[in-house]
């Protein structure tokens, strides 16, 4: 009985399928070289204290004077707008914090703003530095600079030679 001629194709494939399977979906190459993730942000970032500068009874264009153009605003739903933020670094966690305004009219009724951090905390939790840099020294002291050697002092340069060196004749005769 005779194999048909595609069973070798199809064998060799499963193989290389299950061979890809057995690979580790991690991040890292040799434990130690990360490839380079392009920093994702969408929306508007709110604070507690951009949110505490809203109130009740404010107008829509006072609110967006605050807190921006909200990322969301619904036909449906004219009196509401949503301001969603998200953030994707390398070397942090995916932040996302939804902010909803309610309006009744052209005024805010109310505004739900659950759990927003502070400036302060908002920057502290994007830094991704993990170790602190040593700022490098910009200046020399006195001592540092009366330490250096004396550089060289250049040759003169040879001095042009003054006047013309070569006599030309007159390009229109004498009258």
């Amino acid at each position: 009985m005779r194999m048909p001629p595609f069973w070798p194709a199809g064998l060799a494939a499963a193989a290389l399928l299950a061979g890809c399977s057995s690979l580790q979906s991690s991040d890292h190459f040799l434990g130690f070289i990360t490839p380079y993730r392009i920093e994702v942000v969408q929306g508007n970032v709110l604070t507690k204290e951009q949110v505490a500068l809203v109130k009740p009874g404010q107008t829509r264009s006072q609110v967006r004077d605050i807190l921006g153009s909200p990322l969301l605003t619904d036909v449906f739903h004219a009196d509401r707008w949503d301001y969603v933020f998200t953030i994707r670094r390398q070397g942090a966690e995916p932040q996302q914090r939804k902010v909803v305004a309610l309006f009744d009219g052209e005024k805010l009724k109310s505004i739900d703003a659950p759990d927003l951090p502070s400036e302060r905390d908002f920057v502290a939790s994007i830094d991704t530095q993990k170790t602190p840099r040593k700022t490098p020294k910009l200046a020399l002291t006195p001592e540092e600079i009366k330490a250096l050697p004396v550089p060289p002092r250049p040759e003169p340069a040879a001095s042009a030679p003054e006047g013309p060196v070569r006599s030309y004749p007159p390009l229109e005769p004498r009258t």
